[in-house]
């Protein structure tokens, strides 16, 4: 059986979750122990080069991810290319995930508009080679 790793900022959503059972066929869903989680989401803005600030992410993949696992990378465009990478040389599937978006715009009473976001989960796509 296969597990989905997430690298991810968000919390899955349970479409999310039942697609990853039903289209990967991943029988176990991994969350990165809240460290990491902190690792992840708070990829330093200012620091000239990011790997050796991922080596932790990397040692827990390497640990607990097994060959032909899943790993969903969303979040810093740099991270997610090295840990993209990372996948690929170690065996792993990476995998995003896409949504639609809608946008709701309502007048308000002041003259301005709010507008309001909508995502919905459409699918996991690999990411190419």
């Amino acid at each position: 059986m296969q597990s989905l790793f997430l690298l991810f900022n968000h919390t899955l959503t349970p479409a999310q979750e039942a697609d990853a059972r039903a289209s990967l066929g991943v029988d176990r869903i991994v969350t990165p122990p809240q460290d990491l989680r902190a690792v992840w989401s708070g990829v330093p803005p200012d620091l000239p080069e990011i790997s050796p600030y991922l080596k932790a992410v990397r040692d827990w993949l390497l640990a607990e991810a097994r060959l032909a696992d899943y790993v969903l990378i969303q979040g810093d465009f740099g991270a997610c290319y090295l840990m993209v990478r990372f996948a690929f040389d170690f065996g792993m599937i990476p995998v995003y995930a896409t949504t639609r978006r809608e946008a709701v715009e309502e007048p308000q009473p002041d003259g301005t508009i709010k507008i309001t976001h909508h995502f919905n989960h459409r699918r996991f796509r690999k990411y190419g080679v």
